[in-house]
Formats: C-alpha cells, structure tokens, sequence
C-alpha cells in the first residue's frame, strides 16, 4: 500500500512540473518582455563563419558542429573500450544501447555480404551510420541553432534591434527584441555600392566592433548535414569505397562493368547494347552520389526550418512533439545512409555477369 502511495506522489510531482512548464513557455513566449520571445529564424543554405580560422582556413559553424560531433563519437567509443577493458560481462545503460546499435549494424551489415566481407566492411560503413547518427542527435540540443554572435544584417527580411541582458566578464550577452522589428529590403546596382561605402564609413566612425542596429543571429553551431559539403563527403567516400572492395573483390574485371571491351569487339549487336549499358553504369555511380547527398542534407536541413518555424508559431507543446519525430527521423536518415551504402559496396563484390 505504501509503495502505491509513493508512486500517485511522484506522479503528482511530475504532474505540477509539467504544468508549471507549460505556464512559464506561455508566459515568456506570448505575454512576457518582447525580448525573451521566439523571433523568425533566418534562412541561410551556406555555413557561416565562426571569427575562428587555422591560417587562412575559415571555421564555418557546421565544421564546428562536425568537431563536436566527432569529439562525442570518440567519447563514447573511448568509454565503451574502457568498458570492455574492465572485463564488464553485462553492459548497463549506456554501454547497453551502444551494444545493441553495434550488435544491430553488424547483423545488417552480415546478413547483406557475408561474414567475410563483413568484417572489412563494417568499419567503414558503422563509422558512417555512427557520425551521421551523433551529428543529428547533437543538433537537437536547445540553443544549439539559436546561440551565437550578432551582425548586421543586409539580406531582405525582418532583423531585429539587440537587448543587453548582463555581461560575463567583458563578454556581452545579448538577446534579439520581437518588440522592435526592422524590415531590410536588398540594394541593388548603385545603390548597393553607395550602401556599402556608407557602412564603410559607418564602420571607421564606430569601430568595427560597433553593435548592430538591424541584427540577426549567426549561430556558432549548426547541422552538420545542412551543410552540403558533410552529405556529399560521405556520399563520395561511400561510392569511393564500392569500388575500392569492387576491385580487392573481382580484380580489375571488376571494371569490365563499365568498359566492356571484349563484348564490344565480340558481341555484334549485342556488344553495342553492353557498351551503352556500361556509360549507364558509370552515370549510375555519379548519381550515387547525388541521391545520398541531397536525401541526407534535404530532410536534416527541413527538419532543422520545420522546428525554428513551429518553435516561433506555436512555442509551447507541439515542438516537443517535433523534438521526438527529429529524433525518430534523424536515426532512420542514418541508417538509411548506412543501409545503402551497405548495399551498394556488397553489390560490388558479386560478377556482374
């Protein structure tokens, strides 16, 4: 009885936090100072520069992004190795669901080519499946989109003026005031020159360290995989790798796929049709390419709009939803990257004859 008792207790508990949650996200977002509420994201494809550079190499905040995910990925595969070093028979929480990813992966990856192929192949294709899985997962941590540094912004669009909220030792913190819109409209021709000698000039008389007056957001940190360039480096280190165990597993017949000579000059008719089939073949392979970059970077990158829009329409309640769909949809983008390109590499290893 007395445990039945504690349960309704915490529960209650668990009850009032929710609501009292509930009640300050519709304070703050509807009813409180203009300044703690939601503003509409601005929508920019290319990564942004962080201020941070290695010589003359820019850090964009995706490149950014990928290093944190690369430094989580290591964390966990240095804890599960720590793990198994300790002689741990039963794995618990953590190194539990690590264990059943992994076990996962390797059943796939086994089913498709084999025990053989399968321990050359797993490391390349879990490590994809595993980058791409973090990556996606360690974008969905709040403020992760929405902290970074303010400028001037000389898009068309809504910027907004800049509210002090308190310093952290010299450094300013700053929030963007919903109250106090501005509508920037783009230059063009002329015009555009004479804008930009004026910011020039507005530049030398304050500084360039000068706040914004029409400011938006560039945060330090953004989706790896709404950068073109993360997808596409997979994609091509993928159908790379196709050809590469292509090639260990059939020699250099393995090209006959493509080049089929002694068909052309042997075949009649027939040898005609091969060689068509053999340009399809290498078409294939670049849109290959094009198929695995565009799906992964398209539906993270609308993921990543769908929850800034619906966060500013509807800020309490249904992002929460959303979080859980993203989380659902980062994992199955994952393993559908995974997937294909376990598919694609133990296809290579079988005659195409």
């Amino acid at each position: 009885m007395s445990d039945e008792t504690q349960e309704e207790k915490r529960f209650g508990v668990k009850r009032w936090i929710v609501i009292a949650l509930i009640a300050i996200g519709i304070y703050v977002s509807f009813m409180g100072p203009t300044f703690l509420r939601p503003i509409t994201p601005v929508v920019v494809l290319p990564p942004e520069p962080t201020g941070l550079a290695i010589g003359n190499f820019q850090i964009t905040n995706t490149i950014l992004a990928t290093l944190l995910a690369d430094l989580v990925l290591l964390l966990m595969a240095y804890g599960a190795w720590r793990f198994s070093k300790k002689g741990g028979l039963v794995p618990q929480g953590f190194y539990n669901a690590f264990e059943a990813i992994v076990e996962f992966l390797w059943n796939s990856v086994s089913g498709s080519a084999g025990t053989k192929w399968a321990k050359r192949m797993f490391p390349i294709v879990a490590t994809i499946f595993l980058l791409v899985f973090t990556a996606n997962m360690v974008k969905l941590v709040p403020g992760f989109e929405a902290i970074g540094q303010l400028k001037e912004m000389h898009l068309p669009g809504t910027a907004y003026e800049p509210k002090h909220l308190f310093d952290i030792g010299s450094l300013g913190v700053y929030s963007l005031d919903k109250g106090k819109p501005h509508e920037v409209v783009a230059i063009h021709g002329e015009e555009d020159a004479g804008h930009g000698e004026e910011a020039a000039v507005a530049d030398e008389e304050h500084g360039s360290d000068a706040l914004c007056t029409e400011c938006e957001v560039v945060p330090f940190l953004r989706g790896s995989a709404t950068d073109l360039n993360f997808p596409f480096a997979l994609a091509f280190i993928a159908v790379f790798m196709t050809q590469v165990f292509g090639v260990w597993a059939l020699g250099l017949g393995y090209f006959e796929k493509f080049f089929p000579i002694k068909q052309v000059i042997h075949g009649g008719i027939f040898g005609g049709i091969n060689f068509a089939v053999g340009i399809l073949e290498i078409v294939l392979e670049f849109a290959k390419i094009l198929s695995f970059g565009f799906r992964l970077f398209g539906n993270i990158f609308a993921g990543a709009l769908l929850l800034s829009i619906i966060g500013v329409l509807t800020a309490v309640g249904l992002p929460a939803g959303l979080y859980l769909f993203e989380i659902f949809f980062g994992a199955i983008q994952a393993y559908v990257f995974f997937l294909l390109a376990t598919v694609f590499i133990s296809g290579a290893l079988e005659s195409h004859h």
